[in-house]
């Protein structure tokens, strides 16, 4: 397969290019390279004969056309998205362009081009798009989210995203356009840009700053390695049924003090200093609208197309923590700002525009 796949540049899409690659499909990402783009995340496959990069902005639909008609994909993997929810509530406008505005336009360039194809290539091309459990709101102490859960998103980002759900859902509803959608749980993992809970509190607790954590730290989150969701996302565009959701969780419920604790112990451990990284944990003013608990459901996934994922938390966040470790230059050149810099030089050789 041809798999034109959106947001490649960032966390989980740097993580999905790189295990098509290796399992020799061809790839061509588009990205934006907003500021959690990092073409330092793609080097290893920079250069595969099977892997092109364009940037550009999936709200130019002109783009889009151009990039559909000369690459004539088989199928689509949308995971472009502006995904940090403090920065939704400080800035809503850019979730509503990216992950509204952006999904319609990309749906639309898709859907041109599907209706373009022979009957053949028609009936196998896919669109997945790949959205959160965030679109569900928040649990109380029990339940989880399946799903068959009502949406009540309670950000601007998981508004945003909720919107772009009922779009592509829509999209297959009205056109009979061919889609799947998955719902996650939080990822973490390497290469995860260093705003986010857990690559945070490794890097600020590595050079010895304040770990912040939200009121008491007890809102609960399922986390989920990057490596078992990549592999999840590529199942489904494989062998899921077509106009169906399929929720990703990692079976790992752990509240935020939990995780941030674990961290230290693990850095203790491999890092030692002279006193417990633990005594560097500072409660800070809750975030808006802090959501309690979200926890996944991912039976479904397993029953139909037997998924599960291969890291529990304590083996994938001790990998996580090493990689921290062993790849300081990675975060420090984002730290320092460098690798915006640098996006330039690579661009002229792989950008296909």
């Amino acid at each position: 397969m041809k798999i034109l796949l959106t947001g490649g540049a960032g966390f989980i899409g740097s993580e999905v290019v790189r295990q098509l690659i290796e399992q020799g499909q061809d790839v061509v990402n588009i990205d934006k390279l907003t500021y959690a783009g990092n073409l330092d995340s793609l080097q290893s496959i920079a250069g595969r004969p099977n892997y092109q990069f364009v940037k550009l902005d999936i709200c130019d639909a002109t783009g889009l056309a151009q990039v559909f008609q000369t690459h004539r994909p088989d199928a689509v993997m949308h995971l472009a998205a502006e995904s940090h929810v403090d920065r939704s509530i400080a800035g809503p406008r850019a979730f509503i362009e990216t992950n509204i505005i952006g999904t319609f336009t990309l749906l639309e360039a898709a859907r041109a081009y599907w209706d373009s194809l022979p009957a053949d290539r028609k009936e196998r091309f896919r669109f997945l798009h790949v959205s959160t459990d965030e679109v569900y709101g928040t649990l109380g102490e029990e339940g989880y989210f399946t799903e068959e859960t009502p949406y009540q998103p309670n950000s601007p980002y998981s508004a945003s995203k909720a919107a772009s759900d009922h779009l592509v859902r829509a999209w297959h509803h009205t056109y009979g356009f061919p889609i799947l959608t998955t719902n996650c749980s939080n990822n973490y993992g390497p290469y995860h840009f260093p705003e986010k809970l857990i690559p945070l509190m490794i890097i600020n607790a590595m050079q010895g700053k304040a770990l912040p954590v939200y009121g008491n730290g007890r809102n609960v989150r399922d986390w989920l390695y990057v490596g078992d969701h990549a592999r999840a996302l590529r199942l489904v565009l494989e062998k899921g049924r077509l106009g169906e959701t399929y929720n990703v969780g990692g079976l790992s419920e752990m509240t935020n003090i939990e995780v941030v604790r674990n961290i230290c112990s693990i850095l203790d451990e491999l890092l030692p200093r002279a006193t417990p990284y633990e005594s560097l944990i500072n409660y800070v003013t809750d975030r808006k609208g802090h959501d309690f608990r979200y926890a996944i459901d991912c039976s479904k996934l397993t029953r139909e197309l037997g998924w599960k994922p291969l890291e529990n938390f304590a083996s994938g966040l001790r990998k996580t923590v090493q990689w921290y470790i062993d790849n300081e230059v990675w975060w420090q050149r984002i730290q320092n700002g460098s690798y915006r810099n640098a996006q330039g030089s690579q661009l002229s050789k792989e950008e296909s525009r």
